[in-house]
């Protein structure tokens, strides 16, 4: 006698018994229900508090200004083309070594912006930075 459908002994039974698989999945889930709260297991430890500060990422800077006249500000105060070398020497010794913002006038000669640039190379400062004002251009 055969419980199930009726099959001759020729044919392949197609459908799968899910009663096995879910008895079995049953006995897993009881199994870790029972040992994962034996499992865990806490150790009290005194760690170290860590301290995060903010790491100040932008480097010192200089304001080169050129004017339209010629004339030269360097952090707004005035100086000569004679005392330029000396300030930039001065400026590429420090470290880490500030960027040269460098302002210029749309009138300013390009003889002047080329002079101020050739002297903070042959000076030593690697970062020149031109800084440009789009509200005041054409």
């Amino acid at each position: 006698m055969s419980f199930g459908s009726s099959l001759e002994d020729d044919e392949v039974m197609s459908e799968i018994n899910m009663t096995p698989l879910v008895d079995v999945m049953l006995v897993l889930l009881i199994i870790f229900m029972i040992t994962v709260p034996v499992i865990q297991h806490s150790v009290k430890l005194d760690l170290p508090r860590a301290v995060n500060r903010a790491h100040d990422a932008t480097p010192p800077h200089i304001k080169l200004a050129i004017n339209a006249d010629g004339s030269i500000d360097w952090d707004g105060a005035k100086v000569t083309l004679a005392q330029l070398p000396e300030r930039i020497a001065v400026a590429a010794a420090k470290q880490p070594q500030p960027e040269l913002h460098l302002y210029a006038e749309r009138r300013t000669p390009y003889e002047r912006v080329a002079q101020v640039m050739a002297a903070a190379q042959s000076g030593g400062l690697a970062k020149i930075g031109f800084i440009t004002d789009p509200k005041n251009s054409p």
